[in-house]
């Protein structure tokens, strides 16, 4: 009988959920978390797309705001010059709400930022997207590795990711 209870048990540890396609990139039973290290001010300006698991990696950036503490992202190239951009409003630390200029909404949380500001990782709970954000769009291999280890740390599938070279 304690066998069977045992195999039982063991079994049931297999049938954990697994994210349904279209749901997302990550395991939304994953834990995921805002890195305790942000810094608003220090987070601000622009930043390149490194790796990321959609089609719109290659035309986002990050600019600086010249308000609050906020930052708009840009789709598409030339953020002044017709982009779409989504205003971000900061909700916590590390977290934010970004509005698009149609009315839609998602999260942004900031998982990490390496210790200079260099190389950060951004996601959201929903696991709809996830970036690996760089300063400079070469280098700094060590830190691209590490935001890599963050992403499956936070229950991304990283076998989805897709690196600009």
């Amino acid at each position: 009988m304690t066998r069977a209870a045992l195999l039982l048990l063991l079994l049931a540890g297999c049938a954990a959920p697994v994210p349904e396609p279209g749901q997302g990139f990550r395991d939304p039973t994953a834990l995921i978390g805002a890195t305790s290290r942000f810094d608003a001010a220090r987070f601000k300006g622009p930043w390149v797309v490194r790796g990321g698991f959609d089609d719109d990696t290659s035309q986002i950036a990050l600019v600086e705001t010249t308000a609050g503490p906020g930052f708009q992202l840009c789709v598409e190239a030339g953020c002044g010059d017709g982009g779409t951009v989504w205003l971000a409003d900061q909700r916590g630390h590390g977290r934010y709400t970004l509005s698009h200029p149609d009315g839609t909404t998602r999260d942004l949380w900031v998982l990490w930022v390496d210790e200079g500001f260099r190389t950060a990782v951004v996601g959201n709970p929903a696991g709809d997207y996830g970036w690996i954000l760089d300063r400079n769009p070469t280098g700094g291999a060590d830190r691209i590795t590490a935001a890599q280890e963050i992403l499956d740390f936070n229950g991304y599938d990283i076998s989805l990711l897709r690196m600009r070279k």
